[in-house]
Formats: structure tokens, sequence, C-alpha cells
């Protein structure tokens, strides 16, 4: 294998291939990068036999041929290139040579003989396509990923359900203690749903995060018998599915609230992580106590005090004093932000709190549950 190819667009490619890589793995090839250089373009792919990445960048290409090397090595060697063109040569397919022209700089990495490494999924020929806009896409993922569960050994919980219909996407999370809902419009030509694991969440937010800051408008979602992929970029994510029944969200979410107060995110945030400091470590606990105008938060540990501090808030029902643990209200403002204030839905003691962005929140609908404790 000898090729030229640009340092920015190999550093791209290698990138999103390194987060993929399972530097884990019984089988150690996984923990590689494919190099693959095959007419006008070198193809670069990564696996860990759940997730996979693909894609190409235009390359001189003197001869092909293809290697594996070890993912995060080409990632850091190739980042201290300098910028222009990469060499990349391999004479046996088992050492690749990285070199800069016109400088001294080289490296030399051991790797395997590309056939070693392991074929990547593809999507069906025939599977639907369905066309997502990458911001909506990145803003879904940022709204709902806090609620993912991290337990990997309860898989429904452990990832995002993400549904279409005809008219609608729609994005759901939850661990058991708070749960985050999102929907909008959007026109799509078929109807369906799936389990998105949370390692797969977070690298197609990169992704789509990636393209949108590269102006790309569009990700488009190739769903594929148990996988589903996302073209974006001219790269390929694919990811195997959770097969796993999601819960009944909507008997989770409550039908309605007997008290609703209007408050200003940021303070509520700000007066959340005071609290925060004073709460019990092993809870993480504090009290709000909601009357007309105030919402007065108050925490305690019996190890270092206690704190109390109040947020001016539009409100004019009856008087409740109910416990959360303050990370879980901190997790959804975070995921607000942007949004100056929040509508906090409230029954009894005892019974969850609502979470909505107030006034427009330019066409999506959004919620975010969040299970009181005793304190």
């Amino acid at each position: 294998m000898d090729l030229t190819v640009a340092k920015k667009d190999l550093l791209r490619l290698v990138g999103r291939a390194q987060a993929i890589a399972d530097k884990k793995s019984t089988m150690p090839v996984l923990s590689n990068v494919l190099l693959d250089a095959r007419g006008p373009a070198l193809s670069v792919r990564a696996t860990d036999l759940y997730l996979s990445v693909s894609g190409d960048a235009p390359a001189e290409i003197k001869r092909p041929g293809a290697i594996a090397v070890p993912a995060r090595d080409l990632h850091e060697r190739v980042k201290h290139m300098a910028e222009g063109p990469v060499r990349l040569f391999s004479e046996n397919g088992t050492q690749l040579e990285i070199r800069s022209p016109g400088t001294a700089r080289q490296y030399r990495l051991h790797g395997v003989p590309g056939g070693e490494f392991p074929s990547l999924p593809q999507p069906e020929p025939d599977a639907p396509r369905v066309a997502l806009p990458a911001p909506l896409l990145s803003t879904f993922i940022v709204r709902t990923q806090f609620s993912i569960s991290p337990d990997d050994t309860r898989p429904n919980l452990n990832s995002a359900l993400f549904e279409w219909t005809e008219s609608r996407l729609r994005m759901v999370t939850t661990d058991g203690h708070r749960l985050s809902k999102i929907e909008a419009p959007h026109e799509c030509a078929t109807q369906a749903s799936m389990l998105i694991p949370l390692k797969a969440v977070a690298e197609l937010r990169r992704l789509a995060d990636e393209a949108r800051g590269d102006g790309v408008g569009v990700v488009t979602l190739i769903p594929s018998a148990s996988s589903a992929f996302f073209e974006v970029a001219g790269g390929l994510f694919g990811v195997k599915l959770i097969d796993a029944q999601f819960p009944a969200y909507d008997k989770v979410i409550p039908a309605s609230s007997s008290r609703t107060a209007r408050i200003p995110r940021a303070a509520f945030a700000d007066a959340l992580k005071a609290m925060n400091l004073a709460a019990s470590d092993r809870t993480g606990g504090i009290k709000l106590a909601l009357s007309s105008g105030t919402l007065r938060l108050s925490s305690e540990s019996p190890e270092s005090g206690d704190g109390m501090d109040e947020v001016p808030v539009d409100y004019t029902g009856n008087d409740l004093t109910i416990g959360f643990n303050a990370k879980y209200f901190l997790d959804v403002l975070g995921a607000l932000d942007g949004v100056d204030e929040i509508t906090l839905g409230l029954s009894g003691e005892l019974d969850p709190a609502v979470v909505r962005p107030a006034g427009d929140d330019a066409g999506r609908d959004y919620l975010a549950v969040v299970m009181p404790m005793r304190i």
C-alpha cells in the first residue's frame, strides 16, 4: 500500500474510528482501524461487533492494499503530523509507515494484514431511508441522553427509544428515576421504532454535532433488519439494536398537575447547585417548598449542616413541600440550556414532577418527569 491523503481528511476519519474501536475486547484486531486503499479513495473502518463506522477520503493511491493498525496509536500520530498531505506506506501489510512529505517526521506502526479485519455490516439494498435534520437529531439527543440508565445489565433502560410515524419523530429515555421525552413534527414515508444502546447514542450525538458544525443539514437513518445505519457526511455509522421491551412510558407521565409554577431556569439551577453542596452525600436530597410567589429550597446533612435559598416564581396556588434528588433536576435543567423559563408541574408530595420549557420551543414538544423522594 502506498498513498497520499490530506491530514485533515485522515484525522477526521481516524477520529471517528478510534471512538468505536474496542480497546478491551478479547479479539485484539477489534482495537485496530482498517485502512483500505482501493480506487480513488482511502476507506477507514472500525467496529466492536456491535457498532461500526466507515468513511472514505480522496487519496492519491500509487499502490492499493489494506492494513489494520491500532486505532488510538494511529490517531495520536496523525495529529502530530504537519498540516497538508500525509503519506501512508506499507510494504508487507504488517507495518505502516506514516510520513509528512517535506519534513523529517515519520512513524512506524506494527499492524496486521487487512484480510484479518472483520467485515462490516451493510444496510439491505431495499431498506427504507428516513432523512433527519442534523440540528433536530442533535437536540433530541441532548434533551434525552441524561436519563438513559448506565446499567448495561438492563438493556431496555440502557438505551433510547426512537420512534417515527408519517408525521412525527419521538425520542424517549428513562432510568427508572426520571424520564425525558421529546417529539417534533416531521414527514416520513414510513413508521417504526427502535432501541438504540447508550454507547451508540453518545457516538450519534458526536456525529450529529459534527454534521451540524460542518453545515451538513441531514443525517439519513436506514433501518435494516436488527441494525440501524446512519449516513452522514460521506460516513456510515452502524449499530446493532437492542432487542428488549421498553417501559410503557405513557403510564409514567402524569395526565395533569394540580399545581404549576413558572420558574427562571438559570436561577433555579443556581439555587439547586448551591443547596446540593449542603445535601446529604448519601441521598443528594433537597426539599422544595412551593408557596405564592416563592420556591424555597432547603437541604441538610448530618455531617456538615444545612442550607436554604429562595427563587421568585410565578405561582398562586396552595402550598406544597416535596423532596427530590438535586442531581436529577440539575440534569434536566442542563439539557434545557438556552431556555429562559420552565414550568414545574406538581400535585402531591409523593407524585412525580413534570418539567417543560415555558413558551415557544421551536415547534418541539418536550417534558421531563422526575420521581420524588422522602426526606
